[in-house]
């Protein structure tokens, strides 16, 4: 098959722009899904899209190829244009212009109608045969679906309207440009942009997080279900997963995004990386129970990140700081940092938190931050006192 630009399925591009371009670094010989020529197809494709952020490394097994992107320099994320590059067919595009372009001349029409005028304009051109009415039909329910056009009554027949459009959009072009960098499925905001005759291009964000573009269709089935109180079932890694998604975390330090969901099989709550979802479908409603909520609550007072379930007795863990009486900024950040802890004075001097978490051991990194202040640090998981004062020591020996 010829190379084209145009995508059908984005799952494919995904997945290959995560193993070979962001994740990966691999090499072509390592593409073993398909021929190299599927390769080669694959990576000029995405060259299209991205060839002034794509970068090559040679070492002794060959060449390389990776993105490479300066944060403090882009406007808006690059990876939003494979989303403007689905393929259509000649079919869509002539229904797409004449049935909209029909609603908007003679409104509120139904199918035996639109399919008269469709009838009218497509006689005067050649070879241009008419969709049957099941086609129409299909098209007019995903327009619908979409909010293009809207469905009425008149009398027992459906008529179809052209949608009114009553937002101002060149208000909201500063919440547009700031949604579509800073928000999960920014996608949507980067789209309502291109409506605009001038994008607003006055935002630069220190850690920007571009590669969550990669999972807005995931996260879109999984806001939808949550919104829904939906069960789902993804693959991942070749393997279904039956769940009740709850609610999508977003890491301050890696802004990578994680689902916590409610295993009705395994009677635990969980949480699930969402670049690492290939698939969800959605299926029947399922309604928390009283019990099943107030868990749920109790399960988020004590998650410090996304690590444990509610299975698994709570660790225990305090930490003395000391801070000087003009040192309120050490407070401060205690008080803003405690997430599901707590902060007490002990003195002019110290500073006592502490905490009942599901999983201690991923506090670490928090931890080492008070590195110089903490004067005594307990935990009922001996492992993270011991991997604490190991760090330490070695660090302290590194720097003689």
């Amino acid at each position: 098959m010829a190379y084209s630009e145009l995508i059908k399925n984005f799952s494919r591009i995904r997945v290959y722009l995560r193993s070979f371009y962001v994740y990966g670094f691999r090499h072509r010989n390592e593409f073993t899904q398909k021929s190299a020529r599927s390769y080669d197809n694959e990576r000029r494709r995405v060259e299209s899209w991205l060839g002034e952020y794509m970068s090559f490394g040679q070492d002794a097994e060959g060449r390389r190829v990776f993105l490479s992107v300066d944060s403090r320099a882009i406007q808006e994320n690059p990876l939003y244009r494979a989303f403007r590059t689905k393929s259509f067919t000649d079919r869509d595009i002539t229904l797409h212009f004449h049935i909209l372009d029909i609603l908007k001349v003679m409104d509120g029409l139904s199918i035996t109608e639109i399919m008269d005028q469709l009838s009218d304009r497509l006689s005067e051109f050649e070879n241009d045969e008419l969709p049957d009415e099941s086609t129409i039909r299909k098209k007019l329910r995903e327009y619908t679906s979409l909010g293009l056009i809207e469905t009425a009554k008149r009398g027992r027949e459906t008529i179809y309207v052209l949608s009114e459009d009553h937002t101002d959009l060149a208000s909201w072009s500063a919440a547009a440009a700031f949604f579509s960098e800073a928000a999960p499925l920014g996608v949507a905001g980067s789209f309502l942009q291109d409506r605009l005759p001038e994008k607003f291009r006055k935002f630069r964000f220190k850690h920007h997080y571009i590669l969550n573009a990669l999972d807005s269709e995931i996260l879109y089935e999984l806001f939808t279900a949550i919104g829904e109180s939906r069960l789902i079932t993804f693959t991942a890694r070749k393997q279904r997963t039956t769940a009740l998604p709850l609610k999508v975390y977003i890491g301050t330090q890696t802004g990578r995004q994680y689902l916590l969901a409610w295993s009705p099989v395994k009677e635990r709550f969980f949480f699930f990386r969402a670049d690492m979802i290939d698939s969800v479908k959605r299926g029947d409603i399922f309604s928390l129970s009283d019990a099943l909520k107030k868990n749920l609550e109790d399960f988020q007072s004590h998650a410090w990140g996304v690590t444990g379930n509610n299975n698994a007795r709570l660790e225990h863990i305090e930490m003395t700081v000391f801070a000087g009486p003009d040192e309120g900024h050490i407070v401060e950040r205690l008080e803003r940092e405690k997430r599901c802890g707590r902060v007490e004075k002990l003195d002019d001097r110290h500073w006592k938190f502490t905490a009942d978490v599901h999983e201690a051991f991923e506090m670490l990194p928090w931890l080492r931050t008070f590195t110089g202040r903490i004067t005594d640090l307990q935990c009922t998981d001996r492992r993270v006192i011991y991997r604490f004062w190991k760090d330490f020591n070695e660090m302290a020996q590194m720097y003689d």
